[in-house]
Order: structure tokens, then sequence, then C-alpha cells
């Protein structure tokens, strides 16, 4: 009665059958993974989803949890109740009509059904064993007796002649019962194994699968920030756009690999442990005795090994830093046409700036620098450089670490030298990167557009490409990280300002 409770305890309510891979919604319901997922596939398109058993409602497609504890009891419910299915073997004695039988005597070469075995004669020579066609293999093939010794020097089964007076005289032999059970306790030994090792490569399947998650999300990201970059560079950075979208898809596609080769193993485990499980269950010992050894089903240590490197390597291959690491080299090979020289142009720095002897750096100052009163001078706080650009592509470093507030950009030289809008951004003729102490942000035309993040530098980059009539902006981090980009019509010629 129990064991029928129980059997009702593991059936799926949705194919009447005992769980196959078990998973749980929310509400705490089982169902077999495939009739679940069928039965969500249906509520496609409605309002939401529900729960089969309970109704319960859910907003969105539940998350399936396996519940592996409920698979080893269905596993174990299933090795210990096999279906008693008609084994093919009949009563010899039920003629008229054919009923199965039950058990074999292996002294009288019958099959007997329930009604007749209890009319066989009991006596020690009428060896009784499970119902089988093949008789013949259960005897002695040279002496014609019924095996019942087990030769553990040669590990077969023989009979009595064979160890009285045959090739196996003076060997060392054991009972079936004994040799059986000593093969029983291998092969649970062997299963446990099989079972731990099984359990590593689900854990392993699963880290996987996780860090794949993870991955493809850093390469939506990544292909995102690679497609923004390449939007500015497009005409020179073809080749390497390419080689870092490579990268991005190709290490979701290695990590999906690895994962193909461990399910693959893993069905290989569980094949191998359902064999095993299967002659546990055999009640038979000759069945079992003459079972191919099987010290081998458990020698995979080398693959392991594989398995536990390769799996670390993905888990630890470095993630968006490879594809960092391709961004930077290639960037680099591109830039290292060399930097603009800019220098600074004296007389349109405000009064209380300072500029440096190689007029490549300045800073703020509370003394009036007693500047000539020039007509180019700003008001403001802020000076241009004394290049002018009308074409070509340039590019420029700006180290603006230890500023409490600071702005860089670029304007034509007919900007206005009085007044607020004077300030670079702060006009239609300026385009400017600023910091005011709390938040950066893009300017132009006295429209600000915060940035969504803090840059992770102190140094940025302004590049410039005139005939595109673009001004691109860059945190010189470690890759290098695009932030914004003006497309305009330039009308006149550019100066670098801060």
């Amino acid at each position: 009665m129990a064991s029928a409770d129980l059997r009702d305890d593991l059936e799926c309510s949705v194919c009447l059958n005992i769980y196959t891979d078990p998973v749980m919604l929310k509400c705490g319901h089982n169902f077999c993974r495939v009739c679940i997922d069928r039965v969500l596939d249906t509520q496609e398109g409605s309002p939401g989803y529900s729960c089969p058993e309970c109704r319960e409602k859910f907003l969105d497609r539940p998350e399936l949890q396996k519940n592996m504890k409920l698979r080893n009891i269905a596993e174990t419910f299933l090795s210990a109740h096999p279906d008693r299915e008609e084994s093919g073997v009949f009563c010899t004695h039920c003629v008229d009509s054919p009923v199965p039988a039950v058990r074999s005597c292996l002294h009288c070469e019958v099959s007997l059904c329930n009604k007749h075995l209890r009319v066989h004669k009991k006596s020690p020579e009428h060896i009784l064993c499970d119902p089988t066609l093949s008789m013949e293999s259960r005897k002695c093939s040279i002496h014609k007796e019924v095996l019942k010794y087990f030769c553990t020097e040669d590990e077969i089964c023989i009979c009595v002649s064979c160890s009285l007076a045959g090739e196996h005289r003076g060997h060392q032999v054991e009972m079936f019962d004994k040799a059986f059970e000593k093969k029983k306790k291998t092969l649970r030994n062997v299963l446990q194994k099989l079972l731990t090792k099984r359990e590593e490569t689900e854990e392993r399947v699963q880290s996987l699968q996780e860090h794949r998650r993870k991955v493809e999300e850093e390469a939506a990201g990544d292909t995102e920030r690679v497609t923004a970059l390449f939007r500015d560079l497009r005409r020179r950075l073809e080749d390497l756009e390419k080689r870092a979208l490579r990268d991005i898809s190709g290490r979701a596609e290695r990590i999906s690999i690895s994962i193909r080769d461990l399910e693959i193993k893993k069905e290989e485990l569980s094949r191998k442990m359902r064999h095993i499980e299967e002659l546990c269950n055999v009640t038979d010992p000759l069945t079992v005795l003459q079972e191919s050894d099987t010290g081998d089903l458990c020698d995979t240590e080398d693959g392991d090994n594989e398995d536990r490197e390769r799996h670390e390597k993905l888990l630890h291959d470095g993630g968006g830093l490879g594809v960092a690491r391709v961004l930077h080299t290639g960037l680099s090979d591109i830039i290292t046409e060399g930097a603009a020289d800019i220098l600074l142009d004296g007389n349109t720095a405000n009064k209380y700036l300072k500029i440096s002897d190689d007029r490549k750096t300045v800073s703020r100052s509370h003394i009036d620098q007693n500047y000539p009163k020039t007509s180019e001078r700003f008001q403001c706080s802020q000076v241009l450089s004394s290049q002018r650009f009308s074409s070509g592509r340039h590019y420029w470093d700006v180290d603006v670490g230890g500023s409490e507030s600071w702005i860089v950009g670029m304007c034509y030289p007919s900007i206005d030298r009085r007044g607020f809008q004077s300030e670079i951004g702060w006009n239609k003729k300026s385009w400017g990167l600023y910091w005011d102490g709390n938040q950066y942000s893009v300017i132009h035309g006295s429209k600000k557009i915060l940035l969504p993040t803090n840059l992770s530098s102190n140094r940025v980059r302004i590049d410039l490409d005139y005939e595109a009539g673009r001004i691109s902006f860059y945190d010189l981090c470690d890759p290098i990280r695009h932030l914004h980009t003006f497309t305009t019509t330039f009308t006149e010629p550019l100066h670098a300002g801060l």
C-alpha cells in the first residue's frame, strides 16, 4: 500500500507517469520539464501564465527550478519497482491458453506459472531461476550440469565437475551467493563514484550556463560599445570591428560547445548508471556474474581532469578583458600616427590663468597675471590653442586631474570673448565636455547632455574629423571608452579650447 501511495506522489499531474527531469514552479508544484514546457507554450499570447494544478497566476513565464531531490527519489523508486512486463516466457504446461511463467526449472528445463510452480517438485536438484528461454546458457557447456560455482582465478561460472575434475581443478572457487554479493558490492561502489561524477558534471553544466548568460549580457554591451566606436571611425576600423565582434561571439560559442560536450558526458554517465542499477536489481547471480568486468566503468580520471581544466579556463577567461585587449591594441596601432602638438595661445588666456613656459599646461591662479589687453582675450576662465584646424583628422589628449571643475572642447575663432555665453559649449560656435564637480556632461548651444557614467581616468581625448563634421570625446581608460560624438557641418576653422 505504501508503495502505491508513493507512486501516486511521484506521478506528474500532466502526463500521469513517474516524474522525468522534474522541475518546480514558484507555487511549489512539480511537473516533468517537457510536460510543463508544453503547457506554458500553449499559454503564450494569453494575458498571463498559470499553474496547471493550483491555477496560480504568473505575469511573466515562470522560471523552472530543477528539483534534484525529487528526481533522485523518482529514479530510486523506478529502480526498486521496475515495470513487471511479461518476460516473453510462458508456462510449459499451460498449452490451451499461454500464461506468463514466474520461474524456470533448470533440472526439468521447463518454465512454470504460479499454479504449476506450487505443485512442482521441491527437491534440491530442481534449481529454480527467473523465467528464461535459454536454459542451456545456465549449464556447463562441457558437463551439461547446472552452473553452481564461480572461479575467482578465471572469473568464470563453473559446475561441480569443472571444480572437482575439470580444468578448474585446484582453483579458488566461491559459491554463487558469496561471489554474487562481492560483485554487487563492487557495482555499488562504481555506482556511487559515477553518481558523484554525474553530480559534478551537472554542477559544471549549471555554472557554465550561468556564466554563459553573463557572457552573453557582456557581449551585448561590448557589441554596442564597439559599434558606437566604429561608427565614428568606420573608414579606418572595419577590420578591427570584425575582429572584436568575432571575439565577443566566440566566447559564448566556446562555452556552448563545452556545455554540449558535458551534456554528452552526463548522458553517458547516466547510461552507465542505469545499466549498473539494472544489474544491482537483478536477483539472478549468474546474470550479474557473467557481466563483463566493470572495473573500467569509472576509469575516466584523465577525461575528468581535462574537463575540470577546461571548465576553470572558461570561467576565468577574462570575459570582456579579452575584447578590451583587442580594442586597445587595435586603437593603439591606428593612433600611432601621432597626436597633434597643441600649444596654448597666451593672447586668448583669461588674466587669472597661468600658462606654463612650454605653453602646454594651464592652471588657475588667484593672482592677476598682468597680460596685455587684447581683443582676443577671454573674460571667462578659458584659453584657446594657437593652432587652428580646417581639414583632416586630428586628436589630442588632455590631463584634467586635480581640477575641481573644467571644460575642454573646440570652438570657432569667431566665438565671443565677453560674457557668460563666451564659455565653450554655451553657444552655437563651440562644443565641449564639462565637469561641474558633481556630474559629467557634453554641451553645445547651451544644451547639456548628461553622461550616464563617470570617467575612469584623469585623461580625456578630443578627436576631430573635419570633413566628416565630427568632434568625439573619449575617456582614456584601459581600454579607451567612447563618451560622445557631436556631428555637424563646420563653417570655420576650429581651435582647441579649455
